[in-house]
């Protein structure tokens, strides 16, 4: 521990480093620029080495402190993590982020569960289709799509992500839609969502869909709407749709699922495992999940 540089010096470093301007770093770190600077020459007398390139008033990183910086900023995010860890554990509200698809149909209408199970939480839910950053939004928690692969984050699996043509009952009845090349010519939602394409290669067809004019939609939630006015078919998630499918107010005209390759993953940093909050969100997701098993794709993940 002894061969440790002053923590003030690494800070200013570390801030100086990622403006690469001393000025920006003086006010975050409320210093002046002079302090920083002599700050910064305190701990490159220390290493040995510049780590920065100082050229007409200007400031930026040598190749020293572009090795150093990403592990210095890295360790500065894990003791922030740690710290807001420690005075959250006993917090009484749960701040959860996912994207508007899965967040206002399937979660949202079972999150009442969860509150019912844990009084003493309050459940904060925020939607959003951009991935936020964890660290910095303040959210405790996300259900993200993807390989289940980022940096500083644990990664729970919750379902593999599917996709096949839901339509309306009346749209149905109106169409003959007997096999999947009947679609081709079908009033599709989004018609040239590149999923499409992988639905129909999946169905067997070879050949992707051509473009065509049709409405486009950013999320499931926009295109059931669509759906259940019985205006077209639309590519969505069956576990999304339960209630609906079980209903009627919505069909599933074929079995086939399409799979893009990637799942649902419940993240949180990784200096927060153990939380209280977060645990009670994993074990109650995981009986949720064994609880749709028979609305979910047999399929084993594989990440490709």
């Amino acid at each position: 521990m002894d061969r440790l540089p002053p923590l003030s010096a690494i800070r200013a470093f570390e801030a100086a480093g990622r403006h690469e301007n001393f000025s920006r770093a003086a006010e975050e770190l409320g210093l002046t620029q002079a302090a920083v600077s002599y700050q910064i020459r305190q701990l490159e007398d220390r290493v040995g080495r510049s780590l920065f390139v100082r050229d007409k008033g200007r400031v930026r990183l040598s190749e020293s402190g572009q090795r150093l910086l990403p592990s210095v900023t890295s360790a500065f995010a894990a003791m922030s993590d740690a710290f807001a860890a420690l005075r959250s554990e006993d917090d009484d509200v749960l701040a959860v982020n996912t994207s508007t698809s899965l967040g206002a149909t399937w979660l949202s209408g079972r999150i009442g569960r969860f509150q019912l199970r844990h009084p003493e939480l309050a459940v904060r839910l925020s939607l959003a289709n951009e991935i936020v950053d964890l660290a910095a939004s303040g959210y405790d928690v996300a259900i993200r799509g993807g390989m289940g692969k980022w940096d500083g984050l644990r990664a729970d699996f919750l379902f593999r992500q599917h996709l096949t043509p839901i339509c309306a009952p009346s749209y149905l009845q109106r169409h003959r839609l007997d096999s999947p090349e009947d679609l081709l010519t079908a009033e599709r939602i989004t018609p040239n969502d590149g999923w499409w394409a992988g639905w129909f290669a999946a169905a067997g067809l070879g050949s992707p869909p051509p473009s065509r004019r049709g409405v486009a939609m950013d999320n499931q939630l926009q295109e059931a709407s669509a759906t259940l006015g019985g205006y077209g078919i639309s590519l969505m998630s069956p576990l999304y749709w339960r209630a609906d499918l079980e209903s009627g107010r919505l069909v599933q005209p074929f079995e086939t699922l399409y799979y893009p390759g990637t799942a649902q993953w419940l993240v949180h940093s990784e200096s927060r495992v153990g939380v209280r909050k977060i645990e009670r969100l994993r074990e109650w997701l995981r009986e949720e999940m064994a609880s749709d098993r028979d609305f979910l794709p047999n399929e084993v993940w594989e990440p490709i």
